[in-house]
């Protein structure tokens, strides 16, 4: 069982001292927020050395982790919670003020999100909020606070600050340290992402913050560590990775429905164009999701309008790609025509509900949106399969695990997710499937050789021409 944490005052040890502490054992972390970060960090920081007490209001999830078992799909994770749970070094709360109180070291990792308001998409950083007010009850002389949540720039030091002085009486930098390091996972390789493939970002409020941030995550962190001015900073920086990315994707789909019209194929044009180094064209596809790329764009231009600027190039790639799930809706309807069907008689098979390949996400997955459209559309008789994620509310229409049952019969099957299980398969494996005279296979991912397709088979990629036999 985890002793109650020695009163330790970090910003004033030097970094070797800083760094022996962690790798000695002697260290108490608690992290804020058992999700895809947060769990991942806290086995990071297990396998540093630290004792770590792991926060979260979900009583289920704590119940789970309790016994060992990890909530969702993420390799290496499992063996880890199972191995220090036994060990009793780490344990699991929904009591935050206990876990504060005993810990050398809080991290956040909560999530950030949007919601639908009155004057249209709104912030949501009340999780973040109550999670700090939590922590600055059980904050004591020495200890400090790292954010790890993806946050709008100036959050840590406008929200984050104030409030845990607030709440604490302790000042920062003269009493409690303060930092914020953003993640940069993958799902699928989130331990991996923190320990091995990139460097951490480290950015305190102050210098005593600073050095105390950058000494704990350099034990962690193989590939080092970036130490920028300020939170805002670094907070801006998390952003523009994720932008970077979402404007990139809108250019790719925007050119691949230009090759659709042309009857070109985008991907074999991709291939030529990312030879030349200089030029680096992402994926086409059926749109972008999860809890990240869709909602950094709406952080940064909720700043940029403060100071009375808007992000346009940001936000017109927001557009397109949120565009995506229609324009593969309208595929869909130019399908049906090509088979001469009626609405009411076609069945549509949809492959993948995560939002990305070999992962059970299914947040602000693309394929809620386009179902939403085909229903639109009229078409009633629609079925989800997906190999990993098991529930999700946010769908109503079947989701099943037996892809057999789910492609058999079907008019339409329409490739959402680029889960590795579809990639093993054939044109032909499902259309021998569908067990159709005739259907059509739309690739939202381009995960299929079409060169060789049977005489029952229409394709058509996002980007790609229809290929009809």
């Amino acid at each position: 069982m985890i002793n109650l944490k020695k009163e330790i005052n970090l910003l004033e040890l030097d970094e070797g001292s800083i760094k022996k502490l962690l790798i000695n054992g002697e260290l108490i972390v608690s992290v804020f927020g058992l999700g895809r970060v947060g769990l991942p960090l806290a086995c990071a920081w297990l396998r540093a050395g630290a004792k770590v007490i792991g926060v979260d209001v979900n009583e289920e999830k704590v119940r789970l982790l309790r016994k060992g078992k990890c909530p969702f799909h993420e390799p290496r994770i499992p063996e880890i919670i199972k191995r220090y749970i036994k060990k009793e070094t780490f344990i699991v709360t929904s009591d935050g003020v206990w876990a504060s109180t005993n810990s050398n070291v809080k991290i956040v990792t909560v999530s950030t999100t949007l919601r639908r308001g009155i004057n249209g998409v709104e912030l949501n950083l009340n999780p973040l909020r109550a999670a700090l007010r939590t922590i600055g009850k059980g904050l004591r002389q020495g200890d400090i606070v790292i954010i790890e949540s993806s946050v709008p720039p100036g959050t840590t030091e406008e929200i984050a600050k104030p409030l845990l002085e607030n709440v604490s009486n302790l000042r920062t930098e003269r009493d409690f340290g303060l930092a914020y390091s953003p993640e940069r996972i993958s799902e699928g390789r989130a331990l991996y992402d923190i320990e091995e493939a990139y460097p951490k970002i480290v950015a305190g409020i102050g210098p005593k913050s600073t050095k105390v941030v950058k000494a704990l995550y350099s034990v962690i962190a193989k590939k080092g560590v970036i130490v920028m001015s300020r939170p805002t900073a670094a907070e801006f920086e998390k952003l523009a990775e994720g932008i970077y990315r979402d404007v990139n994707i809108a250019l790719a789909n925007e050119l691949a429905k230009l090759a659709h019209v042309l009857a070109l194929d985008f991907m074999e044009i991709r291939k030529a164009a990312n030879s030349q180094p200089y030029c680096n064209l992402h994926l086409p596809g059926v749109g972008v999701g999860g809890a990240c790329l869709p909602i950094y764009p709406y952080f940064m231009e909720y700043i940029a309008r403060k100071y009375g600027m808007r992000l346009r190039l940001t936000m017109c790639a927001r557009e397109i790609n949120d565009s995506m799930p229609t324009y593969v809706a309208k595929l869909v309807m130019s399908a049906i025509e090509k088979l001469g069907l009626e609405i009411g008689e076609v069945k549509v098979a949809i492959l993948g509900d995560a939002f990305r390949g070999d992962v059970d996400d299914s947040r602000l997955s693309p394929t809620h949106d386009l179902v939403r459209e085909l229903k639109a559309r009229g078409i009633q008789n629609i079925v989800v399969h997906d190999p990993l994620v098991k529930e999700d509310k946010e769908l109503d229409v079947p989701l099943m695990d037996n892809l057999i049952d789910v492609v058999r019969d079907s008019d339409v099957v329409v490739v959402c997710t680029d889960h590795s299980e579809y990639k093993k398969l054939s044109i032909k494996e499902l259309a021998e499937m569908s067990g159709k005279k005739k259907m059509v296979i739309i690739d939202g991912r381009n995960i299929f050789d079409y060169s060789d397709i049977p005489v029952n088979v229409i394709y058509v990629g996002v980007g790609r021409p229809w290929v009809i036999v």
